[in-house]
C-alpha cells in the first residue's frame, strides 16, 4: 500500500529542483525543497506523538510553512483540520472539544488565549506564525529532510472540515484521501492544468477552495504557485505577468475591475481565471469579459462533496449557471421531501454522488443518515434547475445560508447570539446582495416592550463573541418580524426590505 493522497501528489517531485513556491516574504521554495520541509515537519509531528489517524488542528497564517504543515499531516498518516483565522478563541474550543486533536497549532499572538483550550482537550499545543517561526518550526529544524511516508489507503481520513449547521453546531465533514485525489485528478483534466501553469494564489488556505481546489489541482499537475498572503490588490496587479491562471471569489473579480492598472494588455498572456465559493453576478461576468477579452469559468461545490460541476474549459461558459457535473460526479436535481428526480426546467434539492463525496460527519451518524438518500446520493440542500442544455443553475440556498465573501455563514448561530443581547425580543437575520462581498448579513431585531435598543450598541456586544466575517453589516430595529399564518417567519420579505441597503 502507498499514501494515496500524498504520493500523487508530492511523489513524482522527489529530489526535483523545479520552482514550487514562490512568495513576497521569502525566497523560492523548488519541489525538493518544500518536501525536505515537510520531512522534517513530519517528524516533529511523530516526535509530539502524533500517530496515524490522530487530528491537527491548526488555526495559523497562510505561508509557506504552513502548507509543508499539510504535506507533513497527509504523509504522517494524520488527519488535517484547517481552521479559519477569524475564529474567536470560543469558536475554537467547540471544534477542539469537538475533534479532540493531538496537537494544535496557533500563532504566537494566540497563545495565552488557547492555552486552557488545548489543556481542556488534552491537546499539544505549539506555534507557527505568518514569517514560519514558532515552536513548531523550532522543533522541526533539528530533524531530517527524509521521512518514511506512511501508508493510507483510499477510505482513509486526510481531512476535516467544520460546516456550520442551521441549528449553530457546526459538523466535522470527513474527507478521506480519494475524495481529494479524485477531484484533483477530475479539475486537472477538464481545466487543463499541466507543470507550466503558473497559479496566482490570494485565497486563504482553511477551506476547500484555497487548499484542496488550487493547492491539490496545481500540485497534481506538477506547475508553480504564486504563494499571496491574502488578496492585497497591489500585490495581485504586481504578480499578474507572472502567472497562467487564477482563482478567486467574486470579491477578487470585483476588486480588480475597480482598478484602472487592470487592463486588457495586463492578462492578455492567462490562460484561465475560475471563480466560486459564492455567486458570480451576471454584470460581474460581462463587465470581465469586456475589459480583459477573458471569460472567469464558473463552478460550484461545497465542503462536504469539493467540486460537483463546473462550465466548460471549451465551449459556453454561462453566466448564472455552474455548467455541467465533473466526469465522475452524477448530479440530479430532487423533490426535498421525496426524493423524486425532476425534469429539467423545474426546481429542485441538487444530489450528488461520486468519489469526491465525504465519508459523513464526524461522531454524528444519525445526521450522516439523514443526509444521504438510500441509493448513496447526498443531499446538498442547495436548490437549482437544469436548463434546457444541462447547465446547472443554482437558484437558492434551501437552508438560509448566506456566502460573504466566499464564507459560509449560517443565521442561526447569530439569531442565537443576538437574542441573548439585554433589551432584545427576537432576532432574524438574512443575507442580501453586496456589490463586493456577494452578500452581506443583515439582522433585524425585535425589541422587548419598552426597550430602547441600540443597533451601535448590539454590534459592540457581539464583536469579540463572533468572527468578523460573521458580523452583520447592518442591525435593523423594527416592530415585529414578518410570519405566515403557520407562524414561521418570513424571511423573503425581509430581504426584499433590505435589499436595496448596500445598491450601487
Amino acid at each position: 500500500m502507498s499514501n494515496v493522497l500524498y504520493d500523487a501528489l508530492y511523489g513524482p517531485h522527489v529530489g526535483s529542483d523545479k520552482a514550487y513556491i514562490t512568495s513576497p516574504s521569502g525566497p523560492a521554495l523548488s519541489y525538493g525543497a518544500f518536501m525536505e520541509e515537510a520531512a522534517r515537519m513530519a517528524h516533529a509531528l511523530c516526535a509530539l506523538g502524533i500517530r496515524p489517524g490522530d487530528r491537527v488542528a491548526v488555526q495559523i497564517a497562510k505561508s509557506p510553512q504552513a502548507l509543508a504543515l499539510y504535506a507533513a499531516t497527509v504523509q504522517a498518516g494524520a488527519i488535517f483540520l484547517p481552521l479559519n483565522t477569524a475564529y474567536t478563541p470560543s469558536e475554537i474550543d467547540y471544534f477542539v472539544q469537538n475533534a479532540e486533536p493531538g496537537l494544535l497549532v496557533c500563532d504566537p499572538a494566540s497563545l495565552a488565549d488557547l492555552a486552557p483550550i488545548a489543556a481542556r482537550a488534552g491537546a499539544a499545543l505549539e506555534t507557527l506564525a505568518g514569517d514560519g517561526t514558532g515552536s513548531f518550526a523550532d522543533k522541526a529544524a533539528g530533524q531530517p529532510g527524509e521521512f518514511a511516508t506512511v501508508d493510507r489507503g483510499p477510505d482513509d481520513l486526510a481531512a476535516f472540515l467544520y460546516t456550520s449547521g442551521t441549528t449553530g453546531r457546526s459538523k466535522g465533514a470527513m474527507l478521506t484521501h480519494d475524495n481529494l485525489l479524485s477531484n484533483a485528478r477530475a479539475l486537472t483534466q477538464i481545466w487543463r492544468f499541466t507543470e507550466k501553469d503558473v497559479l496566482l494564489h490570494a485565497l486563504p488556505i482553511f477551506h476547500t477552495h484555497g487548499l484542496f481546489v488550487a493547492v491539490n489541482t496545481l500540485t497534481l499537475a506538477g506547475g508553480e504557485l504564486i504563494w499571496l498572503p491574502g488578496f492585497q490588490i497591489d500585490q495581485v496587479i504586481a504578480n499578474l505577468p507572472r502567472a497562467t491562471s487564477m482563482m478567486g471569489v467574486p470579491t477578487f473579480y470585483t476588486r480588480l475591475l475597480d482598478d484602472p492598472r487592470f487592463t486588457r494588455e495586463l492578462v492578455s498572456h492567462m490562460r484561465l481565471f475560475t471563480s466560486g465559493s459564492a455567486p458570480l453576478l451576471a454584470e460581474t461576468h460581462v463587465a470581465f469579459e469586456a475589459r480583459t477579452g477573458h471569460r472567469i469559468l464558473e463552478r460550484y461545490g461545497m465542503t462536504e462533496t469539493n467540486m460537483s460541476t463546473s462550465n466548460p474549459y471549451d465551449g459556453d461558459r454561462r453566466a448564472g449557471t455552474v455548467g455541467f457535473p465533473l466526469p465522475d460526479v452524477e448530479l440530479r436535481i430532487c423533490e426535498p421531501e421525496t426524493g423524486k428526480e425532476l425534469p429539467k426546467g423545474e426546481i429542485g434539492v441538487i444530489e450528488v454522488r461520486g468519489p469526491n463525496v465525504f465519508k459523513g460527519y464526524w461522531r454524528m451518524p444519525e445526521k450522516t443518515k439523514e443526509e444521504f438518500r438510500d441509493d448513496g446520493f447526498f443531499i446538498t440542500g442547495d436548490l437549482a434547475r437544469l436548463d434546457e442544455d444541462g447547465y446547472v443553475q443554482i437558484v437558492g440556498r434551501a437552508k438560509d445560508l448566506i456566502i460573504s465573501g466566499g464564507y459560509n455563514i449560517y443565521p442561526k448561530e447569530i439569531e442565537l447570539l443576538l437574542d441573548e443581547q439585554a433589551g432584545v425580543l427576537e432576532s432574524a437575520v438574512v443575507g442580501v446582495p453586496h456589490p463586493d462581498f456577494g452578500e452581506a448579513v443583515v439582522a433585524a431585531i425585535v425589541p422587548q416592550k419598552g426597550a430602547d435598543l441600540d443597533p451601535a450598541a448590539l454590534m459592540s456586544a457581539i464583536r469579540d463573541k463572533i468572527a468578523r466575517f460573521k458580523q452583520p453589516k447592518q442591525i435593523h430595529v423594527i416592530d415585529e418580524l414578518p410570519r405566515n399564518t403557520m407562524g414561521k417567519v418570513q424571511k423573503n420579505i425581509l430581504r426584499e426590505r433590505f435589499g436595496g441597503d448596500f445598491a450601487a
